[in-house]
């Protein structure tokens, strides 16, 4: 049972774990506040482009149709009957993954963080709280048919540990600057 809500959580999330990382290797761009200010502090930052949200929406939906491509192999080898993914819902949950980090940067910059500063919490579960909403939002007869209670629960667990472990590697293999 552990295992399958384990697999379910982690397969139903991969469309909104990859988003930022894809983001990230795209660098650059154009900021999408523009460098504009609000009290004397940047609104987002320059992390923060329309190349790189662009980018990790796209390849968290290709992400999802990929899964699509390989459910039945995949849920067969794993004993668990996985998801797939409707186009909405993948659309939500790689959009929402990177709005959700868009609105952790904008409260990083209201409480005096810098870029790439750590905010325990909420590094960990921006992406998620996005990428849920919007797949409620958009798709919720698909997101409360996958996000029952106990994926959601095994979600919530599950996610801030990926995060400090890919975000470690990112770091030692030079891709980030910090290790959070």
């Amino acid at each position: 049972m552990v295992g399958s809500l384990v697999a379910t959580a982690f397969w139903a999330m991969v469309p909104a774990y990859v988003p930022n990382n894809a983001a990230v290797l795209a660098g650059g761009g154009r900021p999408i506040d523009g460098g504009r200010e609000w009290r004397g502090a940047r609104l987002l930052g320059d992390g923060k482009t329309w190349r790189g949200t662009a980018v990790g929406t796209a390849v968290g939906v290709l992400v999802a149709l990929g899964l699509n491509a390989v459910v039945d192999p995949a849920s067969a080898a794993l004993g668990v009957d996985l998801p797939t993914f409707e186009l909405p819902a993948a659309v939500a949950l790689a959009f929402g993954a990177m709005a959700g980090d868009v609105g952790a940067s904008f409260l990083k910059r209201r409480s005096g963080r810098e870029r790439g500063a750590s905010f325990p919490g909420l590094d960990q579960l921006d992406f998620v709280v996005g990428a849920l909403a919007a797949a409620f939002l958009v798709a919720p007869a698909w997101a409360t048919s996958v996000f029952t209670l106990p994926v959601l629960a095994v979600v919530v667990v599950m996610t801030p540990v990926l995060h400090v472990a890919t975000n470690v590697a990112a770091y030692g293999l030079g891709l980030k600057n910090e290790p959070w």
